[in-house]
């Protein structure tokens, strides 16, 4: 997932790269190791998350900047912009449109817009053998097969996880030319383009 989202991000060889809901900045990193002259700005509002992406990006200090801020407000001009597993926070579909748009504006012509995320069907049985999957690949990392159903419950309290068809449409809202470049089980990227 992260080398096919870094390898969209850089295509164009861009100066600046947003991370949104950077984390413990594994994407970050991702695109800082493809091409060699980005820089990449993490935002992120939670301080134990940026310090772990600082330890993480310490080799990197002339190129990743981290800003202790929320990705829902406004966001300074770039030429790409990335999310790994953010925003699924957004609990609603009109609030990620609106993000979207915010995105498309904050991009230069011809910039580059990835979301790598969770995208599970609405219909139930797909949504089912989606999960099962997803319970699957849990296991296979050492946890419990009753623990991975408890810790999709638990998630499902906070996060929202939209059928791909709706996440590919929502980003063509905001004006992009939408794709998706990369999906296994439910972990999708879709890319947005924006015309240059």
């Amino acid at each position: 997932m992260l080398e096919a989202a870094s390898r969209e991000l850089v295509r164009n060889g861009p100066e600046l790269v947003l991370d949104l809901g950077a984390g413990t900045g594994a994407l970050a990193e991702a695109v800082l190791l493809a091409d060699g002259g980005v820089t990449v700005e993490l935002i992120d509002v939670d301080p134990e998350m940026l310090a772990q992406a600082r330890a993480r990006l310490a080799g990197f200090t002339e190129r990743a900047r981290f800003s202790g801020i929320s990705f829902l407000g406004p966001l300074p001009s770039c030429d790409g912009a990335s999310a790994s597993l953010s925003l699924h926070h957004i609990r609603a579909l009109d609030a990620k449109r609106s993000l979207y748009r915010r995105i498309y504006e904050a991009l230069k012509p011809g910039g580059t817009f990835v979301n790598a995320d969770a995208a599970v069907p609405s219909e139930p049985s797909a949504r089912e053998e989606v999960l099962r999957q997803w319970v699957e690949h849990m296991v296979s990392c050492g946890i419990g097969k009753s623990e991975g159903y408890e810790h999709l419950e638990r998630w499902g309290e906070e996060d929202t996880y939209f059928p791909l068809e709706d996440e590919l449409k929502a980003v063509e809202a905001a004006g992009f030319v939408a794709d998706c470049v990369w999906r296994l089980g439910p972990i999708a990227v879709v890319v947005g383009r924006k015309p240059a």
